[in-house]
């Protein structure tokens, strides 16, 4: 069953159960690209902006009551998720996110009509264009919805990082008694805590929840009631003041009309500081990942200082043996989301005159970068970090083979006689200590306080009486 509808460029065909209208099916024609359709919070965030515009118009006097009630009644409907799948413009579409915004359009007054004793299609009541979208342009629609979808998720992602950096800093106290040999350039280096090595993990993802906290600040500024160029044509500063303070309390996130409504609506640069301290985040993520993958490194064969969960059998030829897959999988998402940024920023750059049109894969790949880091982040927390634990003799073991230790006498005996002696103490398997008692260089009391290796894990110059 079918029902036709007409718009500037003639009739077109619509399903007649269809929510969606003729600019929506017609979208969906024109780019048959991905089957990705607009993320959940995208979606969400369109439809609070329309019943926030509803509320504003009809205050105003614009819009008559009972239709802006049909209207907001229809977007509450919709948040709380019915016709969920009636949004189905592909993520690559015109440019700015017309087909998007239309597609929310339709979808709201379909409803509406539905609401008021009419038909989907007719529009005898609600028109898309007339009333649902009365006040506004895609161009200050969509970016304020990508803002008010990215902030939606702001919190969640946050909270995802501070509980992993908090699982971290939990192992650090767990482990500070734990002494292991350091490693740089993937060589062995002075002694350290392996509760040290933990610290930093949490602290990095924690430096990384911080950029993200103060990228989102940057969000909080729409450009709603800017319409088509950021002049204001057809909305008012009333119409923006009044919108922007509605849509603030149904998301109970303080935003604010734009200072300058012709950045908001020609940048989306806002947009890109947030991917990039994203990015920042993801990258910080990955580092700790690759790490948790070189520490559990084995069992036999390896390094195998920590032990990390097992989550599932790890090949398919060789029965027993475990594989860090969770560390695997966040390592991928970390790569993903650094190659969403890398789409924004060039995306970013894109925009044209008074408006960026490229907005549409801007959203897509900020909203698709913030969901897999937030699951990526819970899934290290509960599926591996938590559960980490560590081998002591391992540690031990690996920290007394090593002439890393040497460097404690630097500055006792010089940096020259230091190499020689972890270098003779390489060549011939003998202890630091022993070659250094027998070329009588250092009594020994005084060596066992200088080559005391919890000494070598806090600052200062080891053995040195205070």
């Amino acid at each position: 069953m079918t029902r036709v509808e007409h718009d500037p460029l003639g009739e077109y065909v619509v399903p007649s159960d269809a929510y969606y209208g003729i600019q929506t099916a017609r979208a969906v024609e024109n780019f048959p690209i991905s089957g990705l359709r607009a993320p959940a919070d995208l979606i969400t965030a369109t439809v609070l902006i329309k019943k926030a515009a509803a509320r504003a118009n009809v205050e105003l006097g614009r819009l008559e009551p009972r239709l802006g009630e049909a209207i907001m009644k229809s977007g509450d409907e919709i948040v709380g998720g019915t016709l969920r799948d009636q949004f189905i413009v592909d993520i690559y579409q015109a440019g700015a996110g017309t087909s998007h915004n239309m597609n929310v359009n339709e979808v709201l007054a379909n409803r509406a009509n539905e609401l008021l004793g009419g038909s989907k299609g007719e529009y005898r009541f609600v028109h898309p264009n007339d009333h649902v979208n009365m006040g506004q342009s895609t161009n200050d629609v969509f970016p304020s919805a990508t803002r008010v979808a990215l902030l939606l998720g702001h919190g969640p992602l946050v909270e995802a990082a501070r509980a992993l950096a908090a699982s971290l800093h939990g192992k650090a106290v767990d482990f500070a008694s734990v002494l292991k040999v350091g490693r740089t350039h993937l060589q062995d280096a002075v002694p350290m805590t392996l509760g040290q090595e933990f610290s930093g993990y949490a602290a990095c993802i924690d430096r990384g929840a911080d950029d993200v906290v103060r990228a989102a600040e940057q969000l909080k500024e729409m450009n709603l009631g800017a319409t088509a160029v950021g002049t204001g044509l057809n909305a008012g500063e009333e119409f923006s003041r009044r919108t922007v303070k509605y849509l603030s309390t149904s998301i109970d996130i303080e935003i604010v009309p734009a200072s300058n409504r012709f950045r908001v609506t020609q940048s989306m640069g806002d947009v890109l500081a947030y991917s990039g301290a994203m990015r920042r985040l993801a990258i910080e993520l990955g580092k700790v990942a690759s790490d948790l993958r070189l520490l559990s490194m084995g069992p036999r064969a390896g390094l195998s200082e920590i032990a990390l969960p097992p989550v599932q059998p790890g090949s398919s030829i060789m029965p027993g043996k475990v594989n860090p897959s969770v560390p695997e999988m966040v390592n991928q998402v970390c790569y993903q989301v650094v190659g969403c940024d890398t789409t924004v920023c060039m995306a970013a750059e894109a925009g044209q005159l008074e408006l960026n049109v490229m907005m549409p894969v801007i959203a897509w790949n900020t909203l698709h970068a913030s969901t897999i880091l937030r699951n990526a982040m819970r899934t290290l927390t509960t599926r591996t970090v938590d559960g980490i634990t560590a081998d002591e003799e391992r540690t031990r073991e690996l920290l007394e083979r090593s002439t890393a230790l040497a460097t404690a006498l630097s500055p006792y005996i010089g940096y020259e006689k230091t190499a020689e002696i972890a270098k003779e103490s390489v060549a011939t398997g003998k202890p630091i200590r022993a070659i250094v008692l027998e070329r009588n260089l250092i009594e020994a009391d005084a060596l066992d306080r200088i080559l005391s290796v919890e000494a070598m894990t806090r600052p200062g110059i080891a053995g040195e009486k205070r």
